[in-house]
């Protein structure tokens, strides 16, 4: 049933909201709380508001707008109640927004009553501030379902929608965690405003807001991801035209948003940037709301659901050990032992010593699930082409021993855990750079690039390199220069690598329908581009060699392998045949192992024999200035590129983003 006036009235109802929290906003921020004293819900008692009578008019005008916004709640469920049926989604909807619309005039009397206004900087205000938040979430998405409703939406279908029910709740989990951080840091920068929220939130003594500020762009960063992996997956699992728009409105507001609090930061975060700031964070939450409407609609084929082709190899049910062999399987553990083992060397190698074998374990059980999950979720994406492959045609999304909802529910249960284990174990930092690792390789590379284009692995292949910046930051909570110089040395060595098992498969891919290098190009042409690409990871390799940090172990080893890989590209360029191309595959796996342990050993050896009890006295920590020549980083007092702190000692340095990171050794 449609009716589009009612529905133009619903949206117009939601745009006034945005505008009244946007208002909301310039109340906290300008300190105008307390206008009309503890009076409630009138502002005629006597008060002495702190900012006086300019206070009491923003104050009194904000609980007009309020008060309006109760008045629409109640036309809205009459006019519901009216033209609608019984039992229907607009009825339903229309009562949600008049209940949580008395939810928020109570929460607001709470904030009044109790002066939890202003410069109060208790816990309780920062507690009725979160269910604030997310009640205003709630009212602002009831609305959105109203107006949807009235223009004739689908009938909801919760049952049966196996992962995207709860790929859509944990969006929205997300984004409800978001608008709370966001608040907290908010309210943090209204009561103790700081020059620089990185530097003050390191002292124990500031003011326990500000030490929280940090958290929130993280955060942001990580839902970020998550709502770039659900979009990815969502628009997979239900085709529909409407589902695809809504997905690409909600991923650009949520750029547009990142790209308005990096600019907050910028500017320090003038009241009108906060107002447009937490406006636009409730447009994103609608806008999730509109997708979960449109993707839970009945009639909307549900991908996940398509039974196991004819064509796939047959498979018994499943119990027991080879229940949970197959879903061993899904994640892929042979791919994931060499990647996992460069983020454990590269922990070593940021501790310059043995960083702890709790820490170690943690990293290592969480890399391989956030690692698995990613594996487990391409082979949901990949099952049609699976299927044309021989290597890979008896994988259990694709014969169905394991059903793709269950491979997802498995995925995004390894993705949590991981994330958690990581961000309370080591720190957010780690737990971001895995989780981004994650959403590359089935965002970039599965979904964006594998099927269309040859670069596929220049590109997608920077997931693989995203593991040493996990062991890294778990262990220094900060990436240097020489971690980001790890990630390049991973990202040029993955086209070597992974050509020549292409040159391995070209038949296959072909079958497959996959534009991989050999079958778009030819072998010779792949050849030449796996010569030209480790000539670029013999240089690539050798750059951390300029830094005081990394002396003649590692780089005589880098030496050795690379000379041994350009000798292994000149066999296979003068007789490109597959026992060449294996060859020169498995070295290439054997090469990253050796280069990253012997980085690790270099480190610690480099580490131990410059910091010692008896010169550290003789450490100091300075600004780093940015080197004119190279000949200055062997010099003392070193000066070393890229970086803002540096520990200065007979004629080393040790660098980092920040003093605490050079604290290990300073």
């Amino acid at each position: 049933m449609k009716n589009k006036s009612f529905s133009t009235f619903a949206w117009v109802v939601l745009l006034y909201n945005l505008a009244t929290v946007a208002w909301g906003v310039y109340v906290r921020a300008s300190k105008s709380g307390d206008g009309c004293g503890n009076h409630w819900p009138l502002c005629d008692g006597a008060s002495i508001p702190l900012n006086g009578y300019a206070a009491k008019l923003v104050e009194a005008s904000h609980r007009i707008s309020t008060t309006l916004v109760g008045l629409l709640a109640i036309y809205l469920l009459v006019w519901a109640f009216r033209v609608f049926p019984k039992g229907h989604l607009a009825r339903r909807a229309a009562s949600s927004v008049m209940a949580f619309t008395l939810l928020e005039g109570l929460v607001g009397a709470v904030l009044v009553k109790y002066q939890l206004v202003v410069n109060n900087d208790s816990g309780i205000r920062l507690l009725v501030m979160g269910i604030h938040v997310t009640s205003t979430f709630m009212l602002l998405g009831s609305i959105a379902v109203v107006a949807l409703a009235g223009s004739g939406v689908r009938p909801l279908r919760f049952k049966g929608q196996s992962g995207v029910g709860w790929i859509l709740g944990m969006a929205g989990f997300g984004l409800v965690l978001l608008g709370v951080s966001g608040a907290v840091s908010a309210l943090g920068h209204t009561l103790n405003p700081v020059d620089n929220v990185l530097s003050a939130a390191m002292d124990p003594k500031t003011f326990w807001m500000v030490r929280l500020q940090p958290l929130h762009p993280l955060i942001a960063v990580s839902v970020g991801l998550y709502l770039a992996l659900a979009a990815g997956l969502i628009q997979h699992l239900r085709p529909d035209e409407n589902v695809k728009k809504a997905l690409r409105w909600m991923v650009g507001i949520y750029g547009a948003q990142i790209l308005l609090g990096v600019l907050n930061i910028w500017l320090k975060a003038p009241i009108p940037m906060q107002m447009a700031h937490l406006a636009l964070a409730d447009a994103n939450w609608v806008s999730l709301v509109v997708v979960s409407v449109f993707a839970l609609g009945e009639g909307i084929e549900r991908v996940e659901a398509r039974p196991a082709p004819e064509t796939a190899p047959t498979s018994e049910p499943l119990a027991g050990k080879a229940l949970v062999m197959a879903y061993i399987a899904l994640t892929k553990p042979r791919v994931i032992s060499l990647l996992l083992f460069t983020s454990l060397t590269s922990m070593v190698a940021a501790k310059g010593n043995w960083p702890g074998t709790g820490l170690f374990l943690i990293v290592a059980v969480a890399g391989y699930m956030s690692a698995g999950a990613a594996n487990a979720i391409n082979m949901v994406i990949d099952r049609d082409i699976d299927l044309s492959m021989k290597r890979t045609s008896s994988r259990p999304t694709v014969t169905q021993a394991i059903p793709s909802k269950n491979a997802l529910l498995f995925a995004f249960t390894m993705a949590i855990v991981a994330f958690a284990l990581l961000w309370f174990g080591a720190n957010l930092l780690s737990a971001v750079m895995a989780f981004s690792g994650l959403v590359f390789y089935v965002v970039v590379y599965t979904m964006m690039l594998k099927r269309r284009t040859w670069q596929n692995i220049v590109i997608g292949g920077a997931a693989g390199a995203f593991p040493p910046l996990v062991g890294w930051a778990a262990v220094t909570n900060d990436l240097p220069p020489l971690a980001l110089y790890l990630f390049a040395i991973i990202f040029v060595w993955t086209p070597v690598h992974f050509w020549a098992l292409a040159l391995l498969l070209k038949e296959e891919y072909a079958a497959a329908g996959v534009p991989m290098l050999p079958v778009v190009k030819g072998d010779r042409n792949t050849v030449t581009q796996i010569a030209i690409y480790s000539a670029i990871t013999f240089v690539v390799t050798l750059i951390p060699f300029l830094l005081p940090q990394v002396g003649w172990i590692y780089a005589g080893t880098a030496i050795v392998l690379n000379i041994i890989l350009l000798y292994h590209c000149a066999l296979l360029y003068r007789h490109t045949s597959r026992p060449m191309a294996s060859r020169l595959f498995h070295y290439s796996m054997v090469y990253l192992a050796i280069l990253f342990l012997m980085f690790a050993i270099d480190r610690a050896i480099v580490v131990r024999g410059v910091i010692t009890p008896a010169n550290r006295a003789n450490i100091s920590v300075t600004l780093c200035p940015f080197p004119k020549t190279v000949r200055q980083l062997r010099q003392a007092p070193i000066k070393v590129a890229l970086c803002d702190f540096i520990c200065v000692t007979q004629g080393h340095a040790f660098e980092g983003t920040t003093p605490l990171a050079v604290s290990e050794y300073c």
